[in-house]
C-alpha cells in the first residue's frame, strides 16, 4: 500500500490553460518553418552562400605547387595527372589564365618531370 504521507508532496501539474496541448506542435511547426527559410536563403540562389566560384589565376599564384606541364586541354591534363597518381606522385590540375597546368609538390618535381618526358 502507498505511503499516506507521500501525497502531501504531490503538487498540481502547471498548464498553459485548456489549449496547452497545441503549444508543443505549434513550436515544432514554427521551428521547422524557420529552418526552411534559412535553408532556402542559403541554397536557393543555385550556389552556396559560403562557397565562392573559383577564379583562374596566374601559374605562380598556387603557393608551393610547381607547374610541370601545360597540356592543351583539361582532358589531356587530367590524363597526365592520373598517370602521375598511378606512379605515386600527388598531382593536381589547375585552370590558370594561361590554360590548364599540372602541378606537383617541389619534392616530387624531378620524378614527375621524368614521367612527363617519358609519356610525351
Amino acid at each position: 500500500m502507498a505511503n499516506a504521507g507521500a501525497t502531501a508532496h504531490n503538487h498540481g501539474v502547471p498548464t498553459w490553460g485548456s489549449y496547452s496541448y497545441v503549444y508543443g506542435p505549434l513550436m515544432a511547426v514554427v521551428g521547422i518553418g524557420i529552418l526552411i527559410l534559412v535553408l532556402r536563403w542559403a541554397f536557393g540562389r543555385g550556389s552556396s552562400v559560403v562557397e565562392r566560384p573559383s577564379q583562374p589565376g596566374d601559374p605562380d599564384q598556387y603557393g608551393l605547387l610547381d607547374p610541370i606541364a601545360s597540356p592543351g586541354t583539361y582532358i589531356e591534363a587530367e590524363i597526365l595527372r592520373q598517370r602521375l597518381d598511378a606512379s605515386g606522385i600527388k598531382a593536381t590540375v589547375a585552370m590558370t589564365n594561361d590554360g590548364p597546368r599540372v602541378m606537383v609538390w617541389p619534392s616530387d618535381r624531378r620524378r614527375a618531370e621524368s614521367i612527363v618526358r617519358e609519356t610525351a
